[in-house]
């Protein structure tokens, strides 16, 4: 028979409320406790990452562009005249002198306008020789003429002294004495006469023979500049080098000043580089440089700066001061470096993906076991093409992870594998 005891369902009824209240406390402590704890770190393959260790200590600032080897030395050849490519003797790449023949331009009417002057000056010397003989015999016939007027003369002469003195004895008349002495005035004046004829004659030749032989000159510096144009449609080099371009082709008409070829001198050429603006700005000209022409490096000086920015490039030329390497010629892709200040002592770091000089960036610093990552907040100064200069947030001996961690925009840390 069961007997029923006192009490027992009170006491069950007790248990439970306990436990639903220590059930009912403890649920908010266990979420807040779980609101406190920090999410899991994602792991990341430590071996994938590019990391870096910073340093103190002297810092070189650097800027550095792609660009190409250019000849210091370029002459474009035009043409003289107008003309059609007869024959193109040599193509790109050949080695020239200064007097090289590198194409025949044909201009038949310049060449018969040529030969046309060429015997013009032949008529022109000939009628000089011929002028000088018929003034030569002139002055011959003015001389006779002379000569026989002062033979009239001193005849004359002669003959009113004859009758002078045969008046003084009485043998002839006055009248006789007078007319003798009137020829004879006569005679003198017309050989004075005749002798500064003589004397202009002279003049006039030298005159006659100036302005013909004016006119020689004249046709034969015509025949000369035409002769020019004529031996011009046989184009030379120029000056020795290399031909390293020719821009017409056998059988093309070309007009006065057209471009027909361009030679350059391979010894001497300069890297012409591209910077960006931004970087630009700390270029001077003098500063010491680099070109990798990826055959050998070349120390090399700032020489130009472009005063005007081309699609957010400045244009630097950069002059070459040593041995040009195995390879080296003028369109040769090159890679240049510019040193634009030494800095002694500075917190430094290799370069990261991103960052910018005089900015904030966030990187992640590695634990010194190495197994985790945590971000930080670095301030940057200045920048060079490979380091950079910390300002704040790292000290000496901190290693930074320097990779491209935009995939872990959304996490503080990392844990390495």
């Amino acid at each position: 028979m069961d007997v029923p005891r006192e009490g027992a369902k009170k006491k069950k009824i007790i248990r439970r409320a306990i436990l639903v209240t220590v059930i009912v406390a403890a649920i908010p402590l266990i979420t807040f406790g779980l609101s406190r704890l920090k999410p899991a770190a994602p792991s990341v393959e430590g071996g994938t990452l590019w990391t870096d260790t910073v340093k103190r200590g002297p810092m070189i600032r650097q800027v550095r562009g792609l660009g190409t080897l250019v000849p210091e030395d370029t002459l474009l050849i035009p043409a003289i005249n107008e003309g059609r490519v007869q024959k193109i003797v040599l193509r790109p790449g050949a080695l020239v002198k200064a007097d090289t023949v590198i194409l025949v331009l044909a201009n038949p009417e310049l060449e018969l306008a040529a030969e046309d002057l060429k015997w013009q000056v032949k008529a022109a010397e000939a009628t000089m020789r011929d002028l000088e003989v018929k003034l030569e015999t002139a002055k011959l016939d003015l001389r006779s003429a002379v000569a026989r007027v002062e033979s009239e003369f001193v005849q004359a002469k002669l003959k009113a002294e004859r009758d002078d003195a045969l008046g003084k004895e009485g043998l002839t008349p006055d009248l006789t004495i007078r007319l003798s002495r009137a020829a004879a005035d006569e005679a003198g004046k017309r050989f004075d006469i005749d002798k500064k004829r003589l004397e202009i004659s002279g003049a006039s030749a030298e005159a006659q023979t100036a302005a013909q032989q004016v006119n020689i000159e004249k046709l034969r510096a015509a025949y000369v500049l035409k002769k020019q144009q004529v031996d011009g449609l046989r184009v030379v080099a120029g000056f020795p080098g290399v031909l390293q371009q020719m821009a017409v082709e056998e059988g093309q008409r070309v007009a006065p000043g057209t471009i027909l070829a361009k030679v350059v001198q391979p010894t001497h050429l300069k890297a012409e580089i591209k910077i960006p603006e931004t970087q630009a700005k700390d270029i001077t000209i003098g500063q010491l440089a680099q070109v990798d022409t990826h055959n050998g490096v070349i120390q090399a000086k700032v020489s130009r700066i472009d005063p005007a920015a081309i699609n957010g490039n400045v244009t630097v030329d950069l002059r070459l001061e040593g041995d040009l390497p195995l390879g080296a010629r003028p369109d040769l892709s090159v890679d240049g470096t510019v040193e634009l200040e030494r800095l002694s002592d500075v917190l430094y770091v290799m370069r990261p993906v991103f960052g910018q000089p005089n900015s904030v960036i966030g990187l992640f610093k590695v634990t010194p076991d190495g197994k985790e990552a945590s971000r930080v907040q670095v301030r940057i100064g200045r920048v060079s093409v490979q380091t950079v200069e910390v300002l704040d947030g790292l000290k000496v001996g901190d290693r930074v992870v320097l990779s491209d961690m935009a995939a872990w925009d959304g996490h503080d840390r990392l844990r390495l594998n």
